[in-house]
């Protein structure tokens, strides 16, 4: 098995990679789109559900590829990540972010430090983000329940199409939205949206717990 150190430098890595795609095909399709949101949002669909599938590939043998808050309470709560990794994962899962958000602002010659001034709150984003994140959950145990070797597939898939039917866009991952919040581009989230777009994301996880157990019988 990987040590700690291992599995916490994938969680790191892995994250900054994914926020370095989320919003640098943002920053990218905001240029390219000409004003076009809908081109805009699907050209930023596109890398995130793809960079999703080669990330899990590539560190799911290390760390579980989690990348995710969420995902890593989860899995403690089912007794499959013990909880003297969690606080590790979620400190490098939530600096790798920020990285990341750093590292693709870098490419497209932006500020380093900034913050978003992009509105995202009210009933609607919050219960969006508790669907998303319940359903990405749901997807997560439904798929690895029967067929593990697609997770990594499913997974870029959900995210593919949760960018379009929920009403925020699917952030579904705590560490995704504080990165976000400090990249004040096409994907961006305002500080003062973070709360309630993380403790809806804790509750619609906290939802999916039950619904796996119910459905997705584990035979240990």
């Amino acid at each position: 098995m990987p040590s700690l150190a291992q599995r916490a430098f994938a969680e790191w890595l892995g994250t900054a990679f994914l926020l370095a795609t989320v919003v640098g095909s943002g920053i990218m399709a905001q240029k390219l789109a000409g004003g076009n949101g809908a081109l805009a949002l699907l050209c930023n669909t596109i890398p995130t559900g793809a960079i999703l599938v080669v990330l899990i590939q590539m560190f799911g043998p290390v760390s579980g590829a989690h990348f995710n808050p969420a995902v890593t309470l989860a899995f403690a709560l089912r007794g499959e990540t013990t909880w003297s990794d969690v606080a590790v994962y979620v400190v490098a899962q939530v600096a790798g972010g920020i990285v990341g958000v750093w590292i693709a602002h870098l490419m497209f010659e932006l500020p380093v430090w900034q913050f978003s001034a992009a509105a995202r709150s009210g009933a609607g984003q919050w219960l969006a983000e508790a669907v998303a994140t319940f359903g990405l959950l749901a997807t997560i145990f439904g798929v690895a329940a029967k067929t593990p070797n697609a997770v990594p597939y499913a997974v870029g898939l959900y995210i593919a199409s949760a960018y379009w039917f929920t009403a925020s866009t699917s952030f579904a991952n705590p560490a995704v939205t504080i990165a976000r919040s400090m990249s004040d581009t096409f994907a961006g989230i305002a500080p003062n949206g973070v709360a309630g777009f993380i403790a809806a994301q804790l509750i619609g996880a906290a939802l999916a717990l039950p619904l796996a157990r119910w459905v997705w019988k584990r035979s240990d």
